[in-house]
């Protein structure tokens, strides 16, 4: 599966350089690690984002998001964010905060 790179270099973007901001290829798309911790990630033309067990339920009351679900079974902690939403920079900004927010709170890999 092929990812959109137009979506990779907005979240690049908007993370910045930061030391710890690595990049990888993950679940057939790019995962950007903070200190070796997934935070967010391109899945097609979608964002993943890492919420956090205890923010999920709030993050998922947002009509753009849903549970991060490649198995049949959702990821705890992840949502998925897709559809006309990701156009707006505020809203890809809010994710990639809400993500980069709890990732800062775990200890580096």
């Amino acid at each position: 599966m092929t990812y959109d790179e137009g979506l990779a270099q907005r979240i690049r973007e908007q993370l910045g350089e930061r030391p710890a901001l690595t990049e990888k290829r993950m679940f057939g798309g790019l995962a950007f690690l903070l200190g070796g911790n997934m935070t967010v990630g391109v899945v097609g033309d979608e964002l993943i984002a890492r919420v956090g067990p205890d923010r999920s339920a709030r993050a998922l009351a947002r009509p753009e998001a849903r549970p991060m679900d490649f198995t049949g079974r959702p990821m705890r902690g992840w949502v998925t964010v897709g559809g006309p939403a990701l156009a707006e920079d505020s809203v890809l900004r809010h994710w990639i905060t809400e993500a980069t927010d709890f990732v800062g709170t775990l200890p580096p890999k």
